[in-house]
């Protein structure tokens, strides 16, 4: 699912803006973008990333609101000695004009960084990561709440196209059965009695019985029934929540599987055109889902 969060936070270096985003993707994917002075912290900060995030593209980008405050105190040792150094050279050359504040300043060791408590910048910024990801899932909760009442409605045709044809299917079986009894007959009845020691009767029947065998693997009531399990499943984990993107990909496989079934029995233009409205649906689905995580 999309996501996006920006935050701004103070911490000892100063200003951080802290912008978190995602897109689309089956898996989980994570970038990250650190100023230099929060390098030291990468391998955490895709830590809570990636428990946060279970699926997707995701961003994190961290800058400096201007530059980095590093503060700096003055090395007193290193000014003892560099004005020690400039007595000597004045006593030596007497026309030399003394140092500036700014060219003391100026000299390398004079002044140092103070030193950064990382602990507590650590704190700042994970801190700040954390709360930036709670506006981000919140997001991508909305989202996730809008896809699963798009899916439901998908769930819906579903359960339309099933209950429509359900009712048709006794008729649609006794039809192929009548007239393929009869065109058995018609065909075969007089070569079997005139070849055989049977009777009309007894080929009849043996007739008969193979046409029974034959609407029996003709009859779909069985993956109309898994159609209508798997879409109550799919709406029991749309309605769980949580990480169900990959167990709601399994479940696209098996409705598919019920309709690919129907579709290859389809022994009347009412059942093809049933098994293609299924797996439209179907499919319609399964590109919504992989927005889900």
């Amino acid at each position: 699912m999309t996501g996006f969060a920006h935050l701004q936070i103070e911490t000892l270096l100063g200003h951080l803006a802290i912008e978190v985003k995602s897109v689309n993707s089956r898996y989980q994917e994570i970038s990250m973008r650190l100023p230099e002075e929060l390098r030291f912290l990468e391998g955490e900060i895709r830590a809570v990333l990636a428990k946060s995030v279970a699926r997707g593209k995701i961003e994190c980008r961290m800058q400096w609101m201007g530059e980095a405050v590093l503060e700096q105190t003055l090395n007193t040792q290193a000014m003892t000695n560099l004005y020690s150094l400039q007595n000597e050279v004045m006593k030596a050359h007497p026309d030399v004009k003394p140092l500036t504040v700014s060219q003391v300043l100026s000299f390398p060791g004079i002044l140092q960084p103070k030193t950064v408590d990382f602990d507590l910048l650590k704190k700042e910024v994970l801190e700040g990561l954390i709360s930036a990801l709670a506006v981000f899932l919140a997001a991508r909760k909305r989202e996730g709440e809008a896809l699963a009442s798009v899916i439901n409605d998908y769930c819906d045709r579903i359960v339309e196209t099933v209950d429509a044809l359900q009712p048709k299917i006794p008729e649609i079986i006794d039809n192929i059965q009548k007239k393929l009894e009869e065109r058995l007959e018609e065909a075969l009845s007089k070569t079997l009695v005139e070849r055989s020691t049977l009777t009309k009767e007894e080929v009849s029947d043996r007739i008969r019985q193979e046409v029974i065998l034959y609407a029996i693997k003709l009859d779909v009531d069985e993956e109309m029934k898994r159609l209508l399990t798997h879409v109550k499943e799919v709406r029991r984990l749309l309605k769980v929540g949580g990480e169900v993107g990959k167990k709601l990909d399994f479940m696209m496989q098996e409705l598919n599987r019920e309709a690919n079934t129907l579709g290859s029995k389809a022994a009347a233009i009412e059942m093809t055109q049933a098994s293609l409205t299924l797996k439209v649906n179907i499919e319609k689905m399964r590109e919504q889902i992989q927005n889900m995580e």
